[in-house]
Parts: structure tokens; C-alpha cells; sequence
């Protein structure tokens, strides 16, 4: 699990410098907290019918949005009342992922085997106008 989730730290950090954002920006930390946390629990729950973990990167000029997908058919509820009785990982996704202002969904495979867990969350650069 740890080279996983190491992987894709590591990959997110080259994505997000190349699009210009770089570790000292406030939205580095929770982006590569989300995705560890993603990407951990696809590793420990889904691993038996899903040994691979794929991560997919999309963005713009103000959000950054990135989906783990796993071929396990579960889908977990994000509501944050849904997984405050769960482990602390996607308390800690959801929670975090509102608190930055961001949306979280899951979203099922067109043939039901798996899901996406997307998350988007709002750029907020060190040195952009409105940055806080």
C-alpha cells in the first residue's frame, strides 16, 4: 500500500508543479492529503477484486480535480453524516474537501464493476487575486 500511495503523491506533486503549482501553495497539502487518503483506501478495500489503482488529473485556471478509480463495485456514501461512523480516511476526505470549498462524488463504471471517486477542489494560489 505505502508504494501506492508514494507513487501517487509523487506523480500529483509533478502534475500540480507543471500546471504551476507548486509546494508552497495552500492547496498543495490538502490535494496530496485527499489523494493519499483516496488512494490508501482503494489499496485496502478494493484490492482483492481490483488490484489496480488508477489516478486521472484534470484542471483549469482556478480548480483542480482528480479522480481514483478502482474495478471494485462498492461505492461509498460521501455525505459527511454517511462516513462519520466509518474510518477516519473519508471522514477526513469529505471533511477537508468542504472545508477548501470543493465537491467530492462518486461515480459508477458504465458496466457497474467499479468507480471513480472525484474530487474538485479550488485553486487558491499564494500570489493569485482572492488568494487567502
Amino acid at each position: 500500500m505505502g508504494s501506492a500511495v508514494r507513487i501517487a503523491r509523487e506523480t500529483t506533486e509533478q502534475v500540480l508543479a507543471e500546471w504551476g503549482v507548486g509546494p508552497q501553495e495552500p492547496c498543495t497539502g490538502p490535494v496530496l492529503l485527499i489523494l493519499s487518503e483516496l488512494v490508501a483506501n482503494s489499496v485496502r478495500h478494493a484490492a482483492v477484486l481490483s488490484p489496480n489503482v488508477t489516478v486521472i488529473f484534470a484542471g483549469g485556471p482556478d480548480a483542480f480535480a482528480f479522480g481514483v478509480h478502482d474495478r471494485h463495485p462498492y461505492r461509498p456514501a460521501l455525505s459527511t453524516s454517511a462516513v462519520a461512523g466509518s474510518g477516519r480516511g473519508l471522514a477526513t476526505v469529505v471533511e477537508l474537501t468542504l472545508e477548501l470549498g470543493g465537491s467530492a462524488v462518486v461515480r459508477g463504471d458504465a458496466d457497474e464493476g467499479g468507480k471513480s471517486i472525484w474530487v474538485t477542489l479550488p485553486l487558491r494560489r499564494s500570489g493569485a487575486p482572492g488568494a487567502r
